[in-house]
């Protein structure tokens, strides 16, 4: 079977690389892919959100399968569009169609949901530009720290945390009324702060049963000590070393299992991965949020733990036949360590040459392009080193002595991921 890949980063390749190993797998393609993903797939230069240029890609290369990405063309509605095209409809799609990805395209439709089906979250209310004055009443008479979320996609940049009243209230009419975050701001949810130490879980699901894959821990900030500006993650661990089996069972029937029979009894269409984002306070899980597909850089350290055979795993969800299959995950810790390009996540430079790829490790490519023979930089995170290790320790020193061997103007990465664990 013909496969396509959408997206381009690092959570791309690492499936590329991880199907490329299925038996019935016999071409892959990516759209619009990067360096990494040129290695065991071919490169389509398609936008994510180009629908049309999706339908004559596959239907071309004869796609058998097609594994969406990123978020925004799922929000956008591509499982819709190819389930409306007659040359499309009988093509499987992993991941969900529009009216369920609205648990990552909205913040108040996610909490609405959690709210609905007893799913343990923070506190909230949500505030329009007709309502803000009622929003400032609000944040008066909530705690410190205060959170704004921007209600929409706003390319993980929507969150805002203070301990300041006036900066808060300033924020709130900021997002509201000067549409600091564009049209994702039109809505924001004022939540309660959460104390706690996070982490990330990872169920797939044909929408009747699921599979819960390895969970992970990442780490989103720049600095070391998890100090300085949010990032897109800078590196991440799984197994994650706190879920003991008592702690695991919480999440499975407080929140996996609340969360996939709400999908059904909201008649939500789900075939893909739902990346929950929990928060442990004390004993207890609590979402953060809801995602509606696999977490960057958690892929890298998830996917590669997988033994299964994930184009198996992937039909099965496609022909609604998931309960039939088991999931094999190898025992050892996975680390990932993120490199990112020098002044990320603010400005940053394009097109440095990258050196001392040639080794056998595992690197994947996240923000990578090639230029003839030359491998370039073309983001702010480029690239993440994987390694397995009998615990985090000795796995991120593996993924260190990988980066250690790597080489490109600017490169920064921390040097301290798991130092919490």
């Amino acid at each position: 079977m013909n496969v396509l890949i959408i997206g381009g980063g690092g959570r791309e390749h690492t499936l590329c690389w991880k199907l490329e190993q299925s038996k019935g797998c016999s071409q892959l393609y990516a759209a619009p892919g990067n360096a990494g993903t040129a290695s065991c797939a071919i490169n389509l230069p398609i936008a994510v959100t180009d629908f049309e240029g999706i339908k004559e890609a596959v239907l071309a290369h004869n796609i058998g399968l097609v594994i969406v990405g990123p978020e925004e063309p799922l929000v956008r509605g591509l499982h819709d569009y190819f389930l409306a095209d007659s040359d499309l409809s009988s093509i499987g799609v992993i991941g969900p169609q529009q009216a369920a990805a609205m648990l990552e395209g909205s913040k108040a439709f996610a909490k609405a949901f959690m709210k609905r089906h007893q799913i343990p979250t923070a506190g909230y209310a949500e505030f329009t530009a007709e309502t803000v004055t009622e929003g400032e009443a609000y944040l008066a008479q909530s705690t410190p720290p205060y959170v704004l979320k921007a209600d929409g996609l706003a390319a993980g940049k929507g969150v805002l945390i203070l301990e300041d009243l006036e900066s808060a209230k300033q924020e709130l009419r900021a997002m509201l009324l000067d549409q600091k975050f564009g049209s994702a701001s039109q809505k924001v949810v004022i939540e309660e702060f959460l104390s706690g130490i996070e982490l990330s879980c990872f169920v797939l699901t044909d929408g009747k049963s699921y599979l819960t894959l390895p969970m992970a821990k990442d780490y989103k900030r720049i600095g070391e000590g998890d100090t300085g500006l949010n990032t897109g993650g800078m590196g991440a661990i799984s197994p994650v070393p706190f879920v003991t089996e008592e702690f695991k069972n919480k999440i499975e029937n407080q929140i996996v299992k609340p969360t996939i029979e709400g999908l059904k009894k909201d008649g939500l269409p789900y075939k893909g991965f739902v990346f929950i984002g929990l928060i442990k306070v004390g004993e207890e899980p609590k979402v953060i949020e809801y995602n509606v597909r696999m977490g960057d850089p958690e892929t890298e350290v998830v996917i590669p733990r997988i033994a299964s055979d994930l184009l198996e795993l992937f039909l099965a969800v496609d022909q609604e036949r998931l309960h039939e299959m088991t999931l094999d995950i190898h025992p050892d810790t996975a680390a990932t360590v993120m490199a990112v390009s020098g002044g990320y996540p603010e400005g940053y430079e394009k097109g440095k040459a990258i050196r001392g790829l040639e080794g056998n490790a595992l690197v994947f490519h996240a923000g990578t392009t090639i230029q003839g023979t030359q491998v370039l930089t073309s983001g702010g995170r480029v690239l993440a080193a994987t390694s397995f290790g009998k615990n985090p320790t000795e796995a991120v020193r593996k993924s260190y002595e990988t980066l250690s061997e790597i080489h490109f103007e600017g490169m920064y990465y921390r040097k301290d991921i798991g130092f919490d664990l």
